[in-house]
């Protein structure tokens, strides 16, 4: 069964082949692991981790300033849905598409990460597009990843 979001469909690989290509990514980054939940809301992911990792952990999730403008303003049917979330994990907010603002209750749960360099055009949806125009694509990924990306990308899907 595919894995499906809330906050955004995706096209492409599917989730399996993301994965391969997240491993390939970091492969010799002994710092980074990766693991799949069945949740698909960070709430819900929250909850598997600590199930796995304890209460104590700290959790902070990775996500671009889109995806955090959508999980900030997403109508839970709570109103104190949101600050309820952040009390279990913490935003790590990396700036694409524009300037993420904070909303000032949520300073302290929701950090900028300052990227050196301008990373707009990096993604995954580039990236398939510049494949299937025969177009250099490389400088957008990881090398660890660019054999994986080439097969599994290289392919042809359907984009829906």
């Amino acid at each position: 069964m595919p894995k499906l979001f809330p906050h955004k469909p995706y096209h492409g690989a599917p989730f399996a082949e993301r994965i391969q290509i997240l491993h390939a990514a970091i492969l010799d980054e002994p710092a980074f692991s990766i693991a799949a939940a069945d949740g698909g809301l960070f709430v819900e992911i929250a909850a598997e981790c600590r199930d796995a990792y304890g209460e104590a952990a700290r959790l902070t999730f990775l996500c671009g300033r889109d995806a955090a403008e959508r999980i900030l303003n997403w109508d839970y049917g709570d109103p104190d849905a949101v600050a309820k979330m952040l009390r279990q994990f913490d935003l790590l907010v990396a700036g694409r598409g524009g300037k993420m603002n904070t909303v000032p209750n949520y300073r302290h749960s929701v950090e900028i990460l300052a990227l050196d360099g301008e990373y707009d055009h990096v993604s995954s949806t580039e990236v398939r597009e510049r494949i299937a125009q025969g177009l250099p694509w490389e400088h957008l990924t990881p090398e660890g990843a660019r054999e994986l990306v080439r097969a599994i990308y290289g392919l042809v899907r359907p984009t829906s």
